[in-house]
């Protein structure tokens, strides 16, 4: 892999905001074929980093590039019209609106003439089952299903499918199983991976260990804005990955912390003080 050009590449990317250093120095490759698994703790600086990716954010100092080009994004319509698309974590859908509208939503299909144009539903319906089908979300078999009667799963399902529908070359997930019951989880993961094998390069952003385990190829540890590990799959375990997430301090060393703390307070939060 390390011998390709990578899809998209972060050299050494800060962000500021005024005096407030969130991101420092990040460099990051993503191939395509490949998940990266981003892991950090909330406050770890994921959101702007993605922020940064998908064009919301201008990188105060660093490079980014595509298909080994320097790019800039001045908003994230050039991120999405140079193929980087973000599913955020409840996949951006309409819940009153039907499973063909959400899939076309601002790029609707139409028929007739001007000024006469109307929209195509049954045409939206087809593209729309049809592309979720193939990603396996058997059950949606009605374009004209509301997007509200959707499982948590389902409805990431359908973002992600629409995204590559539209021309996506990178998926960016932001937390995609956060909200989700195992069934749910397990599915947005099938999912994941059937993106890998069509080659996308795949961001999946969580704090989830085993769901990166699950799917990822590469794995980037964030803590306080900075990278504080880059590696491989198969080159940590479980264990390992939680306790770098954890800033170094061990699961155990946490476990016994919390024991001793609810052994000091009778198994109770120390009462307010007034």
């Amino acid at each position: 892999m390390s011998d390709k050009t990578p899809v998209i590449e972060m050299r050494a990317v800060d962000k500021s905001f005024g005096p407030i250093d969130v991101l420092h120095e990040i460099s990051l490759k993503v191939h395509e074929g490949e998940v990266l698994c981003l892991l950090g703790d909330n406050g770890a600086g994921k959101s702007t980093l993605i922020k940064t990716l998908s064009g919301v954010h201008q990188p105060t100092r660093g490079q980014m590039l595509m298909d080994g080009k320097e790019v800039s994004f001045s908003g994230p319509r050039d991120a999405q019209g140079m193929g980087i698309a973000t599913v955020h974590q409840f996949g951006g859908t309409y819940p009153l609106m039907s499973v063909g509208r959400n899939f076309f939503v601002g790029a609707e299909p139409t028929k007739g003439f001007w000024p006469f144009k109307i929209f195509d539903r049954e045409k939206a319906n087809q593209i729309a089952v049809e592309a979720v089908q193939n990603f396996g979300i058997t059950r949606i078999t009605d374009g004209d299903r509301l997007v509200g009667g959707l499982s948590g799963g389902e409805r990431q399902s359908l973002a992600i499918a629409r995204a590559v529908h539209f021309g996506a070359r990178v998926l960016i997930l932001d937390e995609p199983t956060a909200a989700l019951g195992v069934k749910q989880a397990a599915h947005v993961l099938r999912i994941v991976n059937e993106a890998k094998r069509r080659g996308l390069a795949v961001i999946f952003i969580t704090h989830q260990v085993m769901h990166a385990m699950a799917v990822g190829d590469h794995f980037a540890v964030l803590i306080r804005g900075a990278i504080a590990a880059d590696f491989r799959r198969g080159a940590k375990s479980r264990e390992e990955i939680a306790d770098l997430m954890a800033g170094g301090e061990s699961m155990a060393d946490l476990e016994a912390s919390i024991e001793g703390f609810m052994e000091t307070h009778d198994g109770h939060p120390p009462a307010p003080q007034h």
